[in-house]
């Protein structure tokens, strides 16, 4: 048996060394298990998130806004640039050191923390033992009093398109190409489709978005996802609702699509086709068959409001457990579990979770939707304010979008905020502290917000909830 620790980590993305780094701020003894090699075959921290996903993506997304605005927008105010052309692979490179970066950064805070790193694949084999398989095939045992699996999760494969390389590709596959492809289809409508559909949409593909769904962004309240249909198709996306994959076919370098929707059977030819149609928990590997940890019917590991599983000092957290697969979330019961590990009382509000959509405009939301409040039987009141009232959002040349409040009628408490804008992901913060002290939108409306700026947009919609909004002429009688 090998050294003994307080608690042991499988997993080491945004859940995982989040909990890796607290639980030994709070001085327990802490190791972190991590798998994943890179391309230079060297162990990375920071799991799908850093690596093949939140990151990366998001440095695409900015590198490929930043050239549609130089080709479309800079000489509306007033800069003559040229025709800026892409650079894929100057592109794909600041993606990679974006990555390293912050990979680094990750190691070092191990270091500076104190966090043992063990490189390998981590298996629980008992309540208080983990195995350790490191990449030459040796095992080792370590010992611990508490152990974490945050083994996160991947992407979901369907049989009508299995992933054949370099041309039916996941979404980690889709961050690597290395030229624009003329006919991109994406299959799911969800935020990482629709995030890569606009990446190579921009730098001109031709793209198509296949949804199977008869409804676009039901999770999102439904105002915003109007507007944001209509802006995307703007943009060049062609999305097609209600449209089921039903098969694939690659020939000659290309890939032939059928599905099908409302007028029948239909078929469709890319040039690269990828597959986002969601996640499911990774477990495979993680857990012994008699060591107890239970899972629920869609493969998650089963755990109470605290992260614990049914094996007592068997916590777990992030993707593999229930709950929306972000990695905010993942982070923040990481913090709780180390914190309750530690002694003290720790818990986590799961009605106040952002979500965000990194497209332009941004999508972002906390809390309920104006049509879900309604279906749960809560009457509601509402106060929506478009940016194309905002002074700033005008100076930015961004006047897409809103923002929207769904306040309870009766004691006018925010239930949720939902913004189309540009930046949205850094003002929907406002949201979700408003929803975590339990603040009334006449809270908001009594706060002095900076001018110019486009956090306004929240602060007149929720004067607009009860009728008071400045900017803008209120259609709600004033009381």
């Amino acid at each position: 048996m090998a050294d003994k620790f307080d608690v042991i980590v499988i997993g080491a993305g945004p859940g995982g060394y989040v909990a890796a780094i607290r639980a030994a701020q709070l001085g327990l003894k802490t190791a972190c298990v991590e798998k994943w090699v890179n391309k230079e075959g060297k162990t990375v921290h920071g799991g799908t998130c850093l690596n093949v996903g939140c990151i990366p993506s998001k440095a695409l997304l900015e590198t490929s806004h930043k050239f549609v605005e130089a080709r479309d927008h800079f000489a509306e105010i007033g800069i003559d640039a040229g025709e800026p052309t892409p650079n894929i692979a100057k592109m794909l490179e600041f993606k990679d050191g974006v990555i390293a970066k912050n990979v680094g950064g990750i190691s070092a805070l191990f270091k500076a923390n104190g966090v043992t790193a063990l490189e390998g694949t981590g298996k629980v084999v008992s309540s208080k033992q983990v195995e350790v398989t490191g990449h030459d095939g040796e095992v080792t045992s370590y010992e611990a009093d508490n152990i974490v699996i945050a083994s996160g999760s991947v992407p979901v494969e369907i049989p009508p398109t299995p992933l054949t390389e370099g041309l039916i590709v996941d979404s980690s596959g889709a961050l690597e190409f290395d030229e624009v492809p003329k006919r991109l289809g994406v299959i799911g409508a969800g935020v990482i489709g629709l995030e890569l559909g606009s990446v190579w949409s921009r730098l001109g593909s031709d793209v198509t978005v296949l949804e199977a769904m008869d409804s676009f962004l039901p999770m999102v309240d439904k105002d915003v996802a109007k507007e944001a249909q209509k802006l995307f198709k703007k943009q060049g996306l062609d999305i097609k609702l209600g449209a089921r994959v039903t098969g694939s076919e690659v020939k000659d370098k290309e890939v032939v699509v059928k599905y099908t929707d409302a007028n029948g059977e239909q078929e469709q030819t890319f040039d690269k086709l990828i597959v986002c149609v969601g996640r499911r928990p990774y477990t495979e590997g993680v857990l012994s068959d008699d060591v107890g940890v239970k899972l629920d019917e869609r493969g998650s590991v089963f755990v109470d409001d605290e992260c614990r599983t049914s094996v007592p000092g068997v916590y777990a957290i992030g993707d593999v457990v229930r709950g929306p697969m972000l990695a905010h979330k993942a982070s923040e019961e990481g913090m709780m579990v180390a914190d309750i590990i530690a002694g003290h009382k720790a818990e986590m509000n799961y009605d106040a979770i952002p979500s965000v959509i990194y497209t332009a405009p941004e999508v972002a939301w906390v809390g309920m939707n104006e049509q879900d409040a309604k279906e749960a039987g809560i009457e509601v009141k509402t106060g929506s304010f478009p940016f194309s009232a905002n002074g700033r959002a005008l100076a930015n040349n961004a006047p897409e979008g809103m923002a929207k409040i769904i306040a309870d009628a009766e004691t006018d408490r925010v239930l949720g905020l939902h913004i189309i804008s540009q930046h949205a992901g850094e003002l929907i913060a406002q949201g979700v502290i408003a929803m975590e002290f339990g603040s009334s939108a006449e809270d908001l409306a009594l706060t002095c917000y900076a001018h110019p700026s486009t956090s306004e947009a929240v602060h007149e919609a929720a004067l607009a909830v009860d009728g008071h909004a400045i900017h803008m002429a209120n259609r709600k009688k004033r009381k």
